[in-house]
């Protein structure tokens, strides 16, 4: 691998001066797997398919319709996503909890005069559901977004830094230009995170204050700086 670049050479703040900070929101913000576990159960009782939940729920992340394809037709995946994200509001919000610092992270930007911004690859409306239900305190969010597609959204909002669990994550950040900062909360490794090119890798968002005070005091290092 080239050798890192030093996050500290991608600019802490917007051309207007502001920080904004865009989160993944499955995996880093909140801990999807019991939901998404529930709402596959009950899509494939409707179904007549067993899916192999555990698996499935392993590396969450991906499009639904990646997720579903090796277990149904491909004439059967856009009305099986569809059927999923209706089954999503009763099986999935009550029972999926923030994760530990999540709170304290969206906070860590506040107090820096910042924005809070959430992209993310779930239907927006369900997305929402889950910000409200925890009680994120958050400016913008957006849906339906994944990967390199994230970069858009992030440059379009002025984003600095995206924070986020997944190689994918991390392809949007660069493609974007701005600040990779990787959780290990999700199912990726920190060796696939390094190899992604994420520019920070946290064991989870309770070390990322500390870091972002930092990182917009100058003082981070060179890529990967893992925490963990």
């Amino acid at each position: 691998m080239a050798a890192p670049e030093a996050a500290s050479s991608i600019v802490a703040v917007n051309e207007s001066g502001q920080l904004v900070v865009g989160f993944d929101l499955d995996m880093t913000l909140i801990d999807t797997v019991p939901g998404f576990r529930d709402v596959l159960v009950a899509l494939g009782d409707e179904l007549g398919v067993e899916f192999p939940v555990e698996e499935m729920t392993s590396k969450l992340g991906p499009p639904l319709d990646i997720l579903l394809a090796p277990y149904l037709p491909a004439d059967q995946i856009a009305a099986a996503g569809e059927r999923f994200r209706s089954l999503y509001p009763d099986h999935a919000i009550t029972n999926v909890p923030a994760f530990a610092g999540a709170h304290d992270a969206l906070a860590a930007v506040r107090k820096h005069a910042g924005r809070v911004v959430v992209v993310t690859g779930k239907y927006a409306a369900n997305a929402q559901l889950h910000v409200d239900h925890v009680g994120f305190e958050i400016d913008h969010l957006e849906g339906w977004v994944w990967g390199v597609g994230k970069a858009d959204v992030l440059m379009r909002e002025g984003a600095s830094i995206y924070v986020g669990d997944h190689v994918h994550d991390v392809e949007g950040a660069l493609a974007a230009g701005v600040v990779s900062v990787s959780v290990l909360t999700g199912g990726c490794t920190r060796a696939e995170l390094e190899d992604a090119g994420t520019h920070v890798i946290l064991d989870d968002l309770s070390q990322f204050p500390a870091w972002l005070d930092g990182h917009l005091a100058g003082t981070s290092e060179r890529r990967p700086q893992s925490l963990g």
